[in-house]
């Protein structure tokens, strides 16, 4: 689903293209093979990423990371997951199609999300993810730099995040 961007008030919203959305499940002590199958060292700090190559992974709790790959490599990185389970035991579950990514840029970026996040997302680095709220929706919400933030909301909350998006890009408009 690709969407027009909206933009007003130096803030952008635009639902970005599809990718490879992976959800591991891992004891940290294999961390080695899992980061072997999915060629970038996977972080180990709860909020954390890494991004190399096309590829992002995110810590999300102890024993769970979120990955992203480039869509047609959606198929390879199961493949290289399912090589790796003799070795390091997992659980690898592809949730491509749950999920939809939507982008806030601009300098007003981080003062736009405070309509619905609870978050004192001046705290949050770039390069990090965090799970949390979107009004009542459950987000995982990636700081790609100061001024860039990516929502993952589940397809089913999808239009209640989308039209929240959309009150808080008119009450900007209107200067509130």
């Amino acid at each position: 689903m690709n969407a027009p961007v909206k933009s007003f008030a130096n803030v952008s919203i635009a639902v970005l293209p599809p990718v490879a959305r992976l959800n591991l499940r891992i004891a940290p002590a294999n961390l080695a093979a899992a980061s072997a199958a999915f060629g970038l060292p996977l972080p180990t700090k709860i909020g954390q990423g890494v991004v190399k190559n096309g590829h992002a992974a995110w810590c999300l709790g102890p024993d769970e990371w979120l990955l992203h790959a480039p869509e047609a490599e959606q198929a390879a990185s199961v493949a290289d997951f399912a090589k790796a389970r003799t070795k390091a035991p997992h659980s690898l579950t592809v949730i491509s199609d749950r999920e939809f990514t939507i982008a806030i840029t601009g300098p007003r970026a981080q003062e736009f999300l405070t309509v619905a996040c609870p978050l004192d997302l001046s705290r949050m680095a770039p390069g990090t993810a965090k799970r949390t709220l979107f009004d009542s929706a459950q987000v995982v919400l990636i700081r790609d730099a100061d001024d860039a933030f990516r929502i993952e909301v589940w397809r089913s909350f999808f239009p209640h995040v989308s039209e929240l998006l959309d009150i808080a890009l008119r009450e900007f408009a209107c200067g509130l």
